[in-house]
C-alpha cells in the first residue's frame, strides 16, 4: 500500500507522558476529525479530498470528485476494489514555526459506496461533519468507503500502529470542536493566562529568550510549546483529572489559574 512520511514537530516520546494524555487509538481517532486530506492509490498521485468523516456506524467514507483519476481507477479497478491510503494533517489552530501537529494514515481498500446505500451514508456523513459538498454526492461528487487495513499515526517521534478494530472503538477527544476557538482566545486575547500556565513548568523551562505559545489543548490539560531561538520543545500542563465532557473545561482552566497564581505569590 502506498506510504508517506512523518513530518509533524516531536512531541517528547517518554513512557510518564502516556499517563498525561489520551491513548494513542484516541489521539488518532481525534486527529482523524480534522479537516485536511489527501488520499492515493494504486497507480494514482495524492488526489484531493473535498471531505472526509468516520461515522457513528464506524465507517471510513471520503467525497472525492466524480471526474477526477481516483474514481476513474476505483471503477476500473477489478470488483471496485482499489487499494488506497487517505492521509490526514493535523494542524495547529495558531500560526507556529512548525505548525504541524500530528499525522494520520489510513491505509486499506477503497470502493464506491453503492446506490441503494448513498442516501443512508450521506446521513451517516452529515451527523459526523456536516458539509456542503454532500449536497452533490450523486453527480459532481462521488462518496467512497474506505475498508480500513492499518492506522499509523506519526506525531514527530517513532510512528504508532493502532489497531483498526481500536481505532474504531476509540471517540475523539471531547474537547476537540471547541479546541480551535479556546487556543486561539488564549494566544491573541489572554496572554497573562498563557503566563500563568506557563508559571506551572519545571523552573527553567522557559528562558530570557523563548516564548510560550499554546499547541492543544485535550481532556487532559494543554499542550504548549516553548519557541526558542534554536528550536522548540513541547510540553504539557495537565488538569487535576481528566475531563469528562466539554462542559467541565471552564472550571478545569479556573483551577489551574489558581493553582499558578498560588505560586506566584509563594515564589
Amino acid at each position: 500500500m502506498p506510504t508517506c512520511p512523518s513530518r509533524p514537530a516531536p512531541e517528547p516520546q517518554r513512557p510518564e507522558l502516556d499517563a498525561l494524555r489520551p491513548g494513542p487509538a484516541e489521539r488518532a481517532r481525534t486527529v482523524a476529525g480534522r479537516p485536511g486530506a489527501t488520499v492515493c492509490a494504486a497507480g494514482v498521485e495524492g488526489s484531493r479530498v473535498l471531505a472526509h468523516a468516520v461515522t457513528a456506524a464506524d465507517q471510513v467514507l471520503v467525497a472525492v470528485p466524480t471526474d477526477g483519476d481516483l474514481v476513474r481507477a476505483v471503477l476500473s479497478a477489478p470488483g471496485s476494489d482499489l487499494s488506497g491510503l487517505v492521509m490526514v494533517t493535523d494542524h495547529a489552530p495558531v500560526p507556529l514555526r512548525r505548525p504541524v501537529r500530528a499525522q494520520l494514515w489510513l491505509s486499506g481498500w477503497l470502493t464506491p459506496v453503492p446506490a441503494r446505500d448513498e442516501r443512508t451514508s450521506v446521513l451517516a456523513f452529515a451527523d459526523a461533519r456536516p458539509t456542503e459538498v454532500l449536497l452533490d454526492v450523486g453527480r459532481s461528487v462521488t462518496l467512497l468507503r474506505l475498508d480500513l487495513a492499518e492506522v499509523v499515526l506519526g506525531e514527530g517521534g517513532p510512528a504508532l500502529e493502532v489497531s483498526p478494530l481500536e481505532f474504531l472503538a476509540a471517540r475523539p477527544d471531547p474537547l476537540a470542536a471547541l479546541e480551535a476557538e479556546h487556543l486561539a482566545h488564549l494566544d491573541g486575547g489572554h496572554p497573562e493566562v498563557l503566563a500563568l500556565l506557563g508559571g506551572l513548568l519545571p523552573t527553567g523551562s522557559i528562558g530570557p529568550d523563548d516564548v510560550l505559545r499554546p499547541l492543544g489543548l485535550d481532556r487532559f490539560g494543554f499542550r504548549l510549546r516553548v519557541e526558542r531561538p534554536g528550536g522548540h520543545q513541547d510540553v504539557r500542563v495537565p488538569f487535576g483529572r481528566p475531563l469528562g465532557c466539554a462542559g467541565e473545561i471552564g472550571p478545569a482552566i479556573g483551577r489551574l489559574t489558581c493553582v499558578a497564581r498560588s505560586r506566584m505569590l509563594r515564589g
